[in-house]
C-alpha cells in the first residue's frame, strides 16, 4: 500500500482568492467557454452566408423569392448568436446596485 509523503503534504501551495474565485466561477457553468465558442463559429457561419446570400441577389443569381428567405435565415442566425452571447455575458457580470 502506497502511504503519503508527508513532506509532500505540508507543502501544499494554497488557493489565492481570485484562483479560488475563477474555480467557483467555473464550477458554476462549467461549458461557458465551450458556449461562447459555438455561439462565435455560428454567429461567423451565418455572416459569411448572409453576405454569399446578398452577393448572389446583386448578382441575380437567384430570384428573390429563393434568396430572400436563405437571406433572413441566415441574419436570424447572426441575431439569434448575438442574443445568446449577451445573454451569457450578463449572467456572469455581478449585478451594481441602484442608488
Amino acid at each position: 500500500m502506497v502511504q503519503p509523503n508527508s513532506k509532500n503534504s505540508t507543502n501544499k501551495r494554497q488557493l489565492t482568492t481570485e484562483q479560488y474565485a475563477r474555480l467557483k466561477a467555473e464550477a458554476a457553468s462549467p461549458y461557458r467557454g465551450l458556449r461562447k465558442f459555438v455561439y462565435l463559429s455560428f454567429g461567423a457561419s451565418g455572416l459569411i452566408g448572409a453576405f454569399i446570400f446578398i452577393l448572389q441577389l446583386l448578382a441575380q443569381k437567384t430570384t428573390f423569392e429563393v434568396g430572400l428567405p436563405s437571406l433572413a435565415l441566415q441574419l436570424g442566425v447572426v441575431a439569434l448568436m448575438v442574443f445568446l452571447w449577451r445573454w451569457e455575458d450578463s449572467r456572469q457580470k455581478p449585478k451594481k446596485p441602484d442608488f
